[in-house]
């Protein structure tokens, strides 16, 4: 446990690092995958809604409390499918408190009886038998609004995102991540062949909530990470991995303990109860909330960094920072395409001239065109370069101490001034 809590201390501090951002490809990739798979299993096998949706015939078992067990179920189960029934060769037979249901699809009045005639006679002390009728247009109406509140709930998630960060771009990325989590769910709930039912609409809604939450801790860090850039000498994908890294345990930690108890209720519920609306409920919300870590950390970031990629402070940042790099590598790589007359090479702190360089770049470069280093124009030549003379004063003649060369010609103090 210490070295757990070291690890998010190393992490959090950015001694110890995870590449989760840089790799796009393989992210990509991996939740390309994901979705795709997930769509091609709902497209194959399709989604075993409920009677809620569809429309059908409920009944409801009464029986002591000591027989409303999974056997009892199973039994009832068995009895149903063979009565001859066409359309209730497959119910489904859930307990719920001290009755047994029994669901099925529309049936005739004599159908009905037919399998009222199974129920009574699958088991011993069967008291009341209720039937309820589900038409499908009724159900029509449930998936509709179902629909309905799923879409609203991403709108409103897309406003508040946008107005707590004030940066549309992560409403964006925080679409694409729950979608990606709604996807591989309702793949899922295809390939597991569960009914989709109420229940498991609002486990949807439920595990949707989830994801943001976690969603929206990364991007609060990345947020933080990326006021001041220039300050801490990162790119934006830099300090977006560093959040990741920084929220990585608390997102790891949050996901084990909200799934543990969940997977309990799945375990319960599908092997030993049989509960149709609590396994629906549970298969949802641990779905989604495994996948929602998961998009969190890869994906999210990932395609907020994507988004951010053409803004001009990102590319800037990159820009100093392959200066940086530059000047890590040789100090003399910095050193400025300029006349040495204008800009003395001194030597000095690497970074410091990486910077100097990167922000004459950008201020040389106009936004929008490519930066190109030309040779500096030649300055004319200077004529009679060394030192000037001063105009003589006096007669000037060959000297024999300077080797011949003319200089003026010194009088006697007494002789100065007159001709």
């Amino acid at each position: 446990m210490g070295k757990f809590s070291r690890l998010g201390n190393d992490l959090y501090g950015g001694r110890k690092s995870y590449d989760f951002v840089h790799k796009k490809t393989l992210w990509y990739a991996v939740s390309g995958l994901l979705v795709a798979g997930a769509i091609a299993v709902v497209l194959l096998r399709g989604l075993n809604f409920g009677i809620e949706f569809t429309g059908g015939t409920q009944y409801k078992v009464s029986l002591p409390a000591a027989q409303v067990t999974q056997t009892s179920a199973d039994t009832v189960r068995e009895a149903v499918a063979g009565a001859g029934v066409a359309e209730a060769e497959s119910p489904i037979v859930t307990t719920a408190g001290e009755a047994i249901l029994v669901q099925v699809e529309e049936l005739t009045q004599e159908e009905s009886d037919q399998v009222t005639t199974a129920i009574e006679g699958s088991i011993d002390g069967v008291g009341d038998i209720s039937q309820d009728e589900i038409s499908a247009s009724w159900g029509q109406e449930v998936a509709q609004r179902a629909a309905l509140g799923v879409t609203v709930f991403l709108v409103l998630v897309m406003i508040f995102i946008g107005v707590y960060f004030r940066e549309w771009k992560m409403s964006v990325a925080a679409f694409v991540a729950l979608f990606h989590d709604i996807a591989i769910t309702v793949g899922v709930y295809a390939l597991s062949g569960f009914q989709v039912t109420p229940s498991a609409v609002t486990g949807l809604l439920a595990i949707l909530g989830f994801s943001l939450y976690d969603t929206v801790v990364v991007f609060d860090k990345v947020k933080e990470n990326t006021l001041e850039m220039s300050k801490t000498r990162q790119t934006y994908a830099e300090a977006a991995n560093l959040a990741v890294n920084q929220t990585l345990v608390r997102s790891i930690n949050t996901g084990i303990v909200a799934l543990i108890p969940i997977g309990a209720i799945l375990y319960v519920s599908a092997v030993q109860l049989g509960s149709s609306s609590l396994q629906d409920l549970a298969l949802s919300q641990f779905v989604g909330m495994a996948v929602g870590v998961y998009s969190s950390i890869f994906l999210a970031p990932r395609v907020l960094v994507h988004l951010k990629a053409n803004e001009t402070e990102v590319v800037l940042a990159e820009k100093r920072a392959r200066a940086r790099a530059r000047a890590a590598a040789d100090k003399y790589a910095a050193v400025p395409t300029t006349h040495a007359s204008d800009r003395p090479v001194v030597d000095g702190d690497p970074d410091e001239l990486a910077d100097e360089l990167a922000d004459e770049d950008e201020r040389a470069v106009p936004a929008g065109s490519t930066a190109m280093r030309t040779a500096p124009p030649r300055r004319p030549e200077a004529a009679g370069r060394g030192r000037i003379a001063p105009e003589a004063r006096g007669p000037v003649g060959p000297s024999a101490a300077s080797g011949g060369r003319n200089q003026p010609s010194r009088k006697p103090r007494s002789k100065r001034g007159r001709p």
